[in-house]
């Protein structure tokens, strides 16, 4: 078993420690908050020490897992990898690209696991299909939700698009050529609802829109390659695939030919499955089976730097908008 610290027990970091408890590789051996009073609570409702200090927090556990705010991630990473611990990092990775490439060097040399918590790799409806992306032409995402207060310490594309952006560069794996965006703050102080378009070399194109001041919830990613339409529900966790043919399938439930004008196409329907998971169990299993085994991370820091880069290009791109009041 990996004894594992949590730092940061705000909502989601509640959601680790319960999803820790859950594990068969891990167990739950600290917690620290700057906020001590809840720092004391867990730790007496999880029958776990009260340390001192952060260094003997860390003398008593293997690996690390930061869900503190974005803000802070930095600090806590290099505190951990100076104290020679693996680390699980809740995304964005760091608040600067500058950040995670320090971090990145650090944990090279010292030969230690970092993986980023781009939960949505884990997600049914991205596992059913992840195999299929052979050349996706064009990506359509939205990912809505209602205001919370919580979480707006970052913009809307560092808490909410950053998932996409990260699904988009694991579908397309190709350099992106140009990126197009504008957003607006409406409810905090940072954007909170933004439109971007990556466009990547070969054509592929990626149009993503996300909010955090919708009436409704909706996390949806519609993929175009060939011939293919991929569909992803991240919320109900259900996708499906439409294809176009020249043949008829055999014995196939949902096909039906359709005339083009071109000449008779025949379309067909499938609904893959994977089984229901906890995603975030999983990740943090995949975390723990990395140290085990020392494997490569399943999402390496390498993804979290690709989409934070792309990430502040997008912000960029916004307040250069706002700097010429074109916003």
């Amino acid at each position: 078993m990996i004894k594992i610290a949590v730092i940061g027990l705000g909502h989601l970091g509640k959601i680790h420690i319960k999803c820790i408890k859950q594990s068969m590789h891990l167990v739950l051996s600290a917690v620290w908050d700057i906020d001590k009073i809840v720092e004391k609570k867990i730790a007496n409702e999880e029958d776990l020490p009260i340390f001192s200090t952060i260094d003997e927090l860390f003398h008593a556990v293997d690996a690390v897992c930061i869900v503190s705010p974005t803000s802070t991630h930095f600090d806590w990473a290099i505190l951990c990898l100076e104290a020679q611990k693996h680390i699980f990092i809740e995304k964005p990775v760091t608040a600067t690209s500058a950040q995670a490439l320090t971090l990145k060097g650090i944990a090279e040399t010292k030969k230690l696991k970092i993986q980023v918590g781009h939960v949505e790799r884990f997600n049914p409806a991205f596992l059913a299909v992840k195999d299929l992306f052979n050349k996706p032409m064009f990506i359509e995402g939205h990912r809505l939700s209602e205001f919370k207060p919580r979480g707006t310490d970052v913009s809307v594309v560092m808490d909410l698009m950053i998932h996409d952006i990260d699904l988009v560069l694991t579908m397309v794996k190709r350099p992106i050529l140009e990126i197009r965006a504008s957003g607006v703050a409406v409810m905090s102080l940072t954007p909170d609802i933004c439109n971007a378009r990556l466009e990547f070399e070969g054509g592929a194109v990626a149009n993503l829109t996300a909010s955090r001041i919708s009436l409704k919830q909706m996390r949806k990613l519609r993929v175009f390659q060939q011939d293919e339409y991929i569909g992803l529900d991240l919320l109900d966790k259900e996708s499906q695939i439409v294809k176009i043919s020249d043949l008829a399938p055999v014995d196939h439930p949902l096909s039906w030919p359709i005339d083009t004008g071109f000449g008779i196409k025949h379309i067909q329907v499938d609904m893959p499955t994977a089984p229901t998971n906890n995603a975030i169990l999983d990740e943090l299993n995949a975390f723990s089976n990395s140290i085990k085994y020392d494997q490569e991370v399943v999402v390496t820091l390498d993804d979290g730097l690709a989409a934070l880069k792309v990430a502040e290009e997008i912000l960029s791109q916004i307040d250069s908008l706002k700097s010429k009041n074109v916003v």
